[in-house]
């Protein structure tokens, strides 16, 4: 099921937004009409995705959109009546994923939204690539660590204390983390 939040605080562009969305599949689609209401829904309804309009009463649509990025990661289009440098870069420097302008045109706003997700989906798996690494570097660490307690306790060569961490990991089937966490408490 995907969801989408819509907020503008014109009621005649949200019912042709909204229609639009439903057209293009979506299944639930939230909206209001103010940038405070767009935080609070985004925050209860957790969507897939918003579109604010840039000017709206309350809160701009830039600050809701900061607001709603720092708690959800979801992408956000922005809309907006007129292009300026200056809130192209307010845009930029809050993660905003792409400016759609009115009138809004369904063939604008389809492309927009695929190549919206498509980028979140490619953020997210390179941070779980990121968080991979980390995890293999700690442990590389602590292996290092290890090794480097079994050479000065046991007079071992790098090579033997590596294997003999390698042969007490096989022997009692745990990884080589394991082995050299426990190696490790037991010198302290």
């Amino acid at each position: 099921m995907r969801s989408i939040l819509i907020c503008d605080d014109e009621p005649v562009v949200r019912m042709s937004l909204k229609a639009m969305l439903l057209d293009a599949g979506f299944d639930e689609v939230l909206e209001c009409g103010d940038g405070k209401s767009a935080v609070e829904m985004a925050l209860a309804g957790f969507p897939d995705m918003a579109i604010l309009d840039v000017a709206m009463p309350k809160l701009d649509g830039i600050s809701a959109a900061t607001e709603i990025r720092k708690k959800l990661k979801i992408p956000i289009l922005l809309l907006t009546n007129c292009y300026d440098v200056r809130t192209a870069k307010r845009a930029a420097e809050s993660g905003i994923a792409a400016f759609l302008t009115k009138p809004l045109r369904e063939q604008d706003l389809l492309p927009a939204i695929e190549i919206a997700m498509a980028h979140a989906d490619e953020v997210d798996g390179l941070k779980e690539k990121i968080d991979d690494l980390r995890e293999v570097i700690e442990n590389r660490k602590i292996i290092e660590r290890a090794k480097g307690m079994l050479m000065e306790t046991e007079r071992l060569s790098e090579a033997d204390a590596y294997r003999t961490l390698q042969k007490m990991a096989m022997d009692k089937r745990k990884t080589l983390r394991q082995v050299a966490d426990s190696i490790l408490k037991s010198a302290k």
